[in-house]
C-alpha cells in the first residue's frame, strides 16, 4: 500500500489530522511558560511545548496517529470496493441501524523501523484500531526498557542490525515478503520519519502552538522554535505548520509565526541534518551527505541520511526570510553528548520532567551558554520587543530513560 499526502497551504488548522483527532490518537499538549529558562534568555520568554505528555512519550503519536488513520480508511475503502466487486457490483448490504454489514476486512500489517519511540507511538496508536498488528524491527543500540515497553504493548519486535539503516533493511523486506505472500496490501511499511502523512500529523504541533501563544497574549510571536533533529520527520512537520499558518488567511495567525527562526537541533555523533544542510548550502538540488555511522548517545537521533524534503524544506523556509525581510531562518546547532546529558539533569531538576538526550539536544541551546549566547545575538538580546517575541522550545521525550539511566549518562559524561 503506497500513501502520500499533501497539504493546502490555506487549510485551516483545526482541520488537519481531524480523523487522528476525533479518534482521540493524539494529544493536544500544553505550552507552559518556563520560568527558568525565561532567566536565562530575558528578555525572551520561553514556552515548553510537552509532547513528551503523548500517550507514547514523545511528539512520534502525532504523525502515527495520521497515518495510522488514514493507512485505516484507505484500507477499510479498499476492501470494501473489493467485495462489492465479487459480489457483483451489487451494493453491500445495510442492516437496520444503517451499518455496512460486509465483512470485516482481516487484519493489516504495519511492519515498522525504529529506533524506538516511533515504534512505541505506532504502537500505541495502532492498539486502538482493530484491523491493525505491529511488527517493529529495532536496532542493537535500542534500549532494553524500550524493547520491554514494546513488548508491553503488545508488538512483535525484532533486534537487527547496528543502527537503524539496518533494522530498516528488515522491515521493508519483510513487508514486500508478507504482501507477496497474502496479497498487495496487507502489509505497511511504516517509515519513523519519511512520509508525507508523518510531516503531517507533526505540523500539528505549530497549529496548537500558535493557538496558545494567541491565548497568552495577542501581540506574542513565536520568535524562534527549537526542535532535535533525526531523520527530519518532526522539522518537515514544523516547516509545514509554519506555512500553513504563514499563508493561512487569518492574520492574526500568521502574525504568530511571521519572522520565525527555526533551530535545528542534534548531537555530535549522530547530526545528519547538519551535515546535508552545510552541503547544500547556496545550492538548488540538496546535497544530502550518509554519516558512517552513530556515535552518539542520542540513539534515537540515529539516522544516517536525513529526508531530502527537511532539506528542501529549510531552504524554503530560508529564502521566505530572504524575500520578505521579515527575518524566516534556520539555523543549526550541533551539541556534545555531555552537553545534551547537562540539558536533561537541567531540565528535571528545573521541571520536573524526565527526557532522553535526543531531547536534551534542543534543551542544549538554552541551558549551555556558548549555544544560548549564538542563539540570543540571532534574535536580538537588546530588542525593544523581547518581551513579545517568545522562543518556543518542543520538549519531543522520549521513552528510554528513567532515573537510573539518567544518573547513568550523568557519571558517564558529566562524572
Amino acid at each position: 500500500m503506497t500513501l502520500s499526502a499533501t497539504t493546502n497551504a490555506a487549510s485551516k488548522p483545526y482541520c488537519i489530522a481531524q480523523e487522528a483527532r476525533s479518534l482521540n490518537l493524539f494529544s493536544t499538549t500544553p505550552l507552559i511558560y518556563s520560568i527558568p529558562l525565561s532567566k536565562l534568555c530575558h528578555p525572551h520568554p520561553v514556552y515548553r511545548k510537552l509532547d513528551l505528555l503523548q500517550m507514547s512519550g514523545s511528539f512520534k503519536d502525532r504523525g502515527m496517529a495520521h497515518l495510522c488513520a488514514t493507512v485505516n480508511r484507505v484500507y477499510n475503502d479498499n476492501y470494501r470496493k473489493k467485495q462489492q466487486q465479487q459480489m457483483g457490483d451489487v451494493e453491500a448490504p445495510i442492516n437496520g441501524d444503517g451499518q455496512d454489514t460486509t465483512n470485516n476486512p482481516p487484519k493489516m500489517k504495519l511492519i515498522s523501523s525504529s529506533g524506538g519511540n516511533a515504534g512505541l507511538a505506532v504502537t500505541t496508536v495502532a492498539r486502538n484500531i482493530p484491523t491493525m498488528d505491529v511488527y517493529v524491527i529495532v536496532p542493537e543500540t535500542t534500549k532494553p526498557i524500550v524493547i520491554q515497553k514494546l513488548q508491553s504493548l503488545g508488538a512483535d519486535v525484532t533486534v537487527h542490525g547496528a543502527n537503524w539503516n539496518d533494522a530498516d533493511a528488515l522491515a521493508r523486506l519483510r513487508v514486500q515478503e508478507a504482501n507477496e505472500e497474502f496479497g498487495q496490501g496487507h502489509a505497511v511499511y511504516v517509515s519513523p520519519f519519511d512520509n508525507p502523512l508523518l510531516w503531517t500529523g507533526h505540523s500539528t504541533v505549530v497549529d496548537e502552538i500558535v493557538t496558545q501563544l494567541l491565548e497568552q497574549s495577542p501581540d506574542l510571536k513565536m520568535g524562534a522554535i527549537l526542535a532535535s533533529v533525526g531523520g527530519g520527520g518532526l522539522l518537515s512537520g514544523v516547516f509545514e505548520g509554519i506555512e500553513r499558518n504563514y499563508y493561512g488567511s487569518n492574520d492574526a495567525r500568521a502574525n504568530v509565526v511571521r519572522g520565525s527562526k527555526v533551530f535545528a537541533c542534534e548531537t555530535d555523533g549522530a547530526a545528519s541534518f547538519a551535515a546535508s544542510f552545510a552541503a547544500s548550502s547556496g545550492k538548488k538540488e540538496v546535497s544530502l551527505v550518509r554519516l558512517s555511522g552513530i556515535t552518539s548517545v542520542a540513539t534515537s537521533l540515529g539516522a544516517l541520511e536525513v529526508t531530502p524534503a527537511v532539506i528542501q524544506r529549510a531552504h524554503r523556509h530560508q529564502e521566505r526570510g530572504e524575500s520578505s525581510k521579515c527575518g524566516e531562518d534556520v539555523l543549526s546547532y550541533v551539541c556534545s553528548d555531555a552537553e545534551a546529558v547537562d540539558a536533561c539533569l537541567r531540565f528535571a531538576t528545573d521541571h520536573r520532567m524526565l527526557v532522553e538526550p535526543a531531547c536534551g539536544a534542543a534543551l542544549a541551546p538554552l541551558y549551555t551558554e556558548r549555544m544560548r549566547t549564538m542563539l540570543l545575538n540571532e534574535l536580538g538580546r537588546n530588542d525593544d520587543d523581547g518581551e513579545n517575541s517568545a522562543i518556543v522550545v518542543e520538549v519531543c521525550g522520549g521513552s528510554g530513560v528513567d532515573l537510573d539511566i539518567l544518573q547513568g549518562w550523568k557519571d558517564k559524561y558529566l562524572g
